[in-house]
């Protein structure tokens, strides 16, 4: 019996021994398991401190993208200022051929009108050297600008390496948790007393696993993003360079407008003294041949030479009107506001004469006032008054209407006063014309008639319009064949 009691308490000190140390081996388990822990946290915490410095760069591109797009909005707005300059350089241009032509007409104050014009030589290369000036300081903020573009290019730069770098530390995180998943499965198989724990602790693990997953992907998705946004960058780079390229375009075509006002002022020195000149030699010799030699011509000869007095008084017309349309671009624009009534009445006083000869009956109604330049519009309404008295009928007495009102004009701009525009219309009873040309019929040397029937140089009707233009009115033709034809023209009354 003492012989068995003693195997038998041997027996239960080993299986004693085996279970100290089992639990041994799962305490020091479990403190293995619980570092691996601790270590996935530190990498967790480094992948979020990571993706806080991967938003904190994304936010600066942000910035400097936007100074990019403060620095294109300026470059726009110094391009428009850069063509209200070019604009200003070519109305002092017109009005120099327009005191050119005043120059020709007063022969006998040419030395005062010399002086005149060397006076605004000297104002237009002040505006030249101002548009130099303008031009270099462009230039340098282009360069400023891209300048910019570098530094942004060179910070792209850093953030993708910085990019690359984390994507590194992710796939890092990746591979420890597959390792620590195999561990977890090892240690399961080990530790079958600590079920319900390794379950738990299983259970947070997946939960880990699927943050850190979505966290991946989050990455991913920003990496996206980041890529995306510099194919934004590279873009607006690409338009910078497309506006640098349209900014050179228009200092050429600049460069090609003052070249081309020289060769305005030369046309209008040629047609001011090299043109009319030989035209009115050829008008007092043709006098002279009429009064002395007209009788001694045939009846050919006679035909030939009606017809060389008639071309030559076609082309004074037409000198004239050339110079009467640049001179609307030209004459210094004092507005006045006052009555369209009065203004009607001394064209018609004007145009008596005309008037009488074709027995035209003539309704005004209507006592509008506008701000108005009154030398141009006295032109404009003459112009489209005779138009209608040379146009009409053989066999009708011309009638003509004219008609001025406060009204809106038909379009879509909004404005804030009810009746801020004066509304003018012109309407007779003549030929009319077909209604297919009411846009052409504006254009310089739009004759829509045959010239032996009408007589003119197809510009009075350009002139009118380019008058209405600088009112910053609006100007509509509408005609039927044989049906008359109606002018109507809008001006702002202030």
């Amino acid at each position: 019996m003492s012989k068995k009691k003693i195997a038998s308490s041997k027996a239960i000190t080993f299986s004693e021994k085996i279970k100290a140390n089992h639990n041994d081996e799962l305490l020091l388990v479990n403190k293995r398991l619980a570092q691996q822990i601790e270590e996935r946290k530190k990498r967790a915490a480094e992948l979020i401190i990571a993706n806080a410095e991967l938003a904190f760069q994304n936010e600066e591109k942000e910035k400097r993208a936007a100074e990019l797009v403060i620095a294109n909005t300026e470059l726009a707005y110094q391009n428009k200022e850069k063509e209200k300059r070019a604009a200003e350089l070519v109305i002092a241009n017109i009005e120099l051929a327009y005191q050119n032509k005043e120059k020709e007409k007063r022969a006998d104050e040419l030395s005062i009108a010399n002086s005149e014009l060397i006076f605004q030589n000297k104002e237009k290369e002040k505006r030249a050297a101002e548009l130099v000036i303008a031009n270099i300081e462009l230039a340098y903020q282009n360069k400023e600008k891209e300048k910019r573009a570098d530094e942004l290019s060179i910070a792209n730069s850093e953030l993708i390496f910085q990019n690359k770098e984390k994507e590194k530390r992710a796939a890092e995180l990746v591979i420890a948790n597959t390792e620590l998943a195999y561990q977890n499965q090892e240690k399961e198989n080990r530790a079958a007393e600590l079920a319900v724990a390794n379950k738990e602790l299983i259970f947070q693990n997946k939960e880990k696993e699927k943050r850190a997953a979505e966290l991946v992907i989050a990455n991913k998705e920003l990496a996206y993003q980041n890529k995306e946004k510099e194919k934004r960058a590279a873009e607006l780079l690409i338009a910078n360079e497309k506006l640098t390229f349209q900014n050179n375009e228009t200092e050429k075509r600049a460069s090609e407008l003052s070249l081309a006002n020289k060769e305005l002022e030369a046309f209008t020195y040629i047609s001011t003294h090299h043109l009319q000149e030989p035209l009115r030699k050829i008008q007092v010799f043709s006098n002279r041949v009429t009064t002395d030699e007209y009788q001694n011509l045939t009846e050919k000869g006679k035909y030939y030479f009606d017809r060389i007095e008639v071309s030559a008084s076609h082309m004074q017309a037409l000198i004239n009107d050339l110079l009467t349309y640049s001179r609307t671009n030209v004459t210094e624009k004092t507005f006045e506001n006052i009555s369209l009534h009065t203004l009607i009445n001394n064209v018609l006083e004007n145009l008596k004469d005309e008037i009488a000869a074709k027995k035209a009956i003539i309704e005004v109604s209507g006592n509008c006032k506008a701000n108005i330049i009154p030398s141009q519009f006295d032109q404009l309404l003459c112009n489209l008054i005779s138009n209608s008295l040379k146009f009409s009928k053989p066999e009708t007495a011309p009638h003509i209407i004219i008609e001025t009102l406060y009204t809106k004009p038909k379009t879509k701009t909004k404005k804030k006063s009810p009746a801020d525009y004066c509304h003018i219309t012109i309407s007779d009873n003549g030929i009319g014309f077909d209604p297919q040309f009411e846009a052409r019929i504006f254009e310089m040397f739009q004759q829509l008639n045959s010239k032996s029937d009408y007589k003119g140089t197809g510009i009075g009707l350009a002139i009118v319009k380019k008058i209405v233009e600088n009112h910053n009115g609006i100007i509509t033709a509408t005609g039927k064949l044989n049906q008359g034809a109606k002018f109507d023209i809008y001006i702002p009354v202030a």
